[in-house]
């Protein structure tokens, strides 16, 4: 039996609104290239670097976010090698004194470890076209922090949900949309194979940019060495490439030994000592919960079942903790504005991109249901009718007379009528088939225009012949 041995190595790119060591603007995705770039970031001889001080400040909120230890003492190095988008000749980077490290993020209930988080400069574009390569440099000397992982992690799937979990802590501490398909966010594996407790030969999986290709390329390079193992082949330390068509991993180049990048310390950038107050406490605050949190409080607060949308979509997450400002905190309510939210406004916000109910009104809305002044079929109405001019649920339910049907001899009167057209159905009622009760708490819905509560009615029906389930 192989135990596979995984490690991720994480590059995001923050959003600052300047680059990482020059005063361009922060804007790697602008359509016409080379339009964001000076001589800092080119490389060009005699320029010196300056620190982006927002930078600093987010990678430390993130390391805070993961559980590390923050450094007291940081500083940039000279990462050496040639690329052609890569226009310094060096990249400046950090080795052995990272802002962040010995973390962790906890994964379905498990701790993967976290070595390190440093912070970079992103390098240039390179665009292939015919047999030529172009390039870019809008991206170069963009912010990009570096996250890497013990080899603690088991499978694909929990190497994708540990990358699910990450992007979205990023995307709660506003540091990074993350948004991988723009590139804002790649993932490198690193997998090894063995039998022992001695890791087998690494290969490296470059550049994966969705969750899919991070699990799909783990599962298939775990069946490939394992496959080689078992024919007595050996396994080649080298990088390969993810083939998202073919389904497949594919040699990029052979790796005989760790490459030399000959780091140094940045002769252009000062130390930094981030105990002498230069990075303020509240600057690196905490200020809102993350994911693991609000995950605890919707479960323990409200018993709230299968609300990951709640966790995942932070702007519909933020809007139902607003609308339960207005209402009691009882576990009936909050499970009602649940499911109104994240069914029914769910799919009008998916047409048109925005709430546009102010959460007060929702609640309202809340309270009239749970009170009984509406039915459900009315309050879905009374919801779309919100959406769609922005009233509040009271103007429309009086403007539209659509409150619910209270009188109990007026209900009965109409239940009668019912009876009476339904002949075929009541004598069915007689002999305890029980679907006749639902046609006709249906038939008296559709005569009341949904205004009469479907649960009374069932009881008057029921009552009139005496009528209980078996």
């Amino acid at each position: 039996m192989y135990k596979p041995t995984i490690g991720l190595e994480i590059h995001c790119q923050l959003n600052t609104k300047s680059k990482m060591f020059c005063s361009c603007p922060n804007n790697p995705e602008k359509e016409e290239p080379n339009r964001f770039i000076c001589p800092v970031c080119l490389g060009h001889p005699g320029t010196l670097p300056t620190i982006n001080r927002e930078a600093v400040v987010k990678i430390i909120k993130a390391g805070k976010a993961l559980n590390c230890s923050i450094a007291d003492y940081s500083l940039f190095d000279r990462k050496n090698y040639f690329y052609p988008d890569l226009p310094k000749g060096y990249q400046i980077s950090q080795h052995k004194h990272p802002f962040c490290y010995d973390g962790y993020l906890e994964v379905e209930g498990r701790k993967i470890s976290i070595e390190r988080i440093h912070l970079e400069e992103d390098t240039g574009s390179l665009i292939h076209k015919d047999k030529s390569a172009l390039i870019d440099f809008n991206r170069s000397s963009t912010p990009l922090m570096e996250l890497v992982t013990q080899p603690e992690i088991r499978s694909g799937k929990e190497a994708a949900q540990f990358a699910r979990e990450l992007r979205l802590i990023f995307r709660y501490l506003e540091i990074s949309s993350a948004d991988m398909e723009k590139g804002q966010m790649r993932v490198e594996v690193n997998i090894s194979l063995s039998q022992t407790k001695k890791m087998g030969t690494k290969v490296e999986i470059k550049n994966l940019n969705s969750f899919k290709a991070v699990e799909q390329a783990v599962e298939y390079e775990i069946k490939r060495q394992e496959k080689r193992l078992k024919e007595g082949k050996e396994i080649v330390q080298e990088t390969r490439g993810w083939d998202d068509e073919k389904k497949i991993t594919a040699s990029q180049r052979v790796k005989e030994e760790a490459h030399d990048y000959r780091y140094f310390p940045e002769p252009d950038l000062p130390p930094l000592d981030l105990l002498n107050g230069s990075i303020k406490k509240e600057e690196i605050s905490l200020e809102r919960e993350l994911p693991q949190e609000r995950r605890k409080r919707l479960e323990e607060d409200y018993n709230l079942k299968d609300f990951e949308i709640l966790i995942t979509d932070i702007s519909l997450g933020d809007y139902f903790d607003l609308v339960m400002e207005n209402l009691p905190s009882k576990e009936k309510v909050a499970k009602l504005a649940f499911n109104y939210i994240s069914s029914d406004l769910q799919g009008m916000i998916e047409s048109s991109d925005k709430i546009g109910i102010p959460p007060k009104d929702f609640s309202k809305l809340i309270e009239l249901i749970d009170k009984g002044d509406i039915s459900s079929k009315i309050a879905k109405k009374v919801l779309k009718e919100m959406f769609d001019s922005g009233k509040d649920p009271e103007t429309i339910i009086d403007e539209k007379g659509l409150k619910q049907l209270t009188d109990e001899k007026e209900l009965k009167g109409i239940i009668s009528e019912v009876l009476k057209e339904e002949k075929e159905a009541v004598e069915d009622l007689k002999e305890g088939k029980e679907k006749a009760v639902q046609f006709l708490v249906g038939k008296v819905m559709a005569k009341t225009k949904g205004k009469a509560d479907p649960q009374k009615v069932n009881q008057v029906i029921r009552g009139e012949f005496s009528f209980t389930k078996d």
